[in-house]
């Protein structure tokens, strides 16, 4: 099933739309990878066996794996792809490294 992908980008396109900067949208790759992650994190250790495999069966854990997923596993698309989220990633660490030290109030 393509739930996850049409989600994925149907979220994506609304952020483009409403934000319209590149911040906005380095925000929200950020915001899904840590959600899926932290599902994932809740899938593996919840003692609820409904509930993990409902998490489980309908998201992903990870944008890798949905990157995977739907381009095969070294095809050359998919390695374009890896590249653009982690360079994504170092952005958006930039940007919270920046946040950070204009806080000064450590």
């Amino acid at each position: 099933m393509y739930i996850d992908l049409i989600v994925f980008i149907i979220l994506l396109i609304l952020v483009l739309m409403f934000f319209k900067r590149f911040s906005s949208f380095v925000f929200f790759m950020a915001i899904v990878e840590i959600t899926l992650r932290i599902l994932a994190f809740i899938k593996n250790n919840i003692g609820l066996k409904d509930v993990a495999h409902l998490i489980g069966k309908y998201l992903p854990e990870n944008v890798f794996e949905i990157i995977n997923k739907y381009t095969g596993n070294w095809s050359l698309l998919n390695i374009i792809l890896k590249w653009c989220f982690v360079g994504i990633m170092t952005i958006f660490l930039s940007y919270i490294i920046k946040i950070f030290l204009k806080k000064k109030k450590i």
